[in-house]
């Protein structure tokens, strides 16, 4: 049975900005997992409408940051493979801080037991770039 967890982005004083629904084949998986999975889902969600902003976590390298997210020179689809890269480096880097529970998690390799009542946050510190 999967399991959905909302995963929100917060910034400065805990003010949400965004939130996605994401789904897990287990409710035991790592941070790696989760941040996998999170960027592969807004990586898909763009690819397959093709809107004139991105709101993912990683910006894109051929886009600029507007307030409506990242807009695109041309609207094409986003390579998921690089954006997931960026986003393990940019999580190794301290760039964002990912939040279970309110504990904050410490390496990509720690497993994490999540639920649908799970309290998830990504904490982005800088602007991040991709592919």
């Amino acid at each position: 049975m999967a399991t959905v967890v909302t995963i929100k982005d917060k910034v400065n004083l805990g003010t949400t900005i965004n939130e996605i629904n994401v789904s897990f084949d287990s409710d035991q998986i790592t941070v790696k997992d989760l941040i996998e999975a999170r960027v592969r889902h807004e990586v898909d969600e763009y690819n397959r409408k093709l809107p004139e902003y991105y709101s993912g976590l990683i910006q894109p390298s051929d886009a600029e940051k507007t307030l409506n997210g990242f807009k695109l020179k041309d609207r094409k689809k986003i390579d998921a493979e690089q954006q997931v890269y960026v986003a393990l480096d940019a999580f190794q880097k301290n760039l964002y801080f990912v939040l279970v529970n309110n504990k904050q998690a410490e390496s990509l390799d720690e497993e994490v037991r999540i639920s649908s009542s799970s309290n998830i946050s990504f904490m982005r510190l800088t602007p991040l770039i991709g592919g």
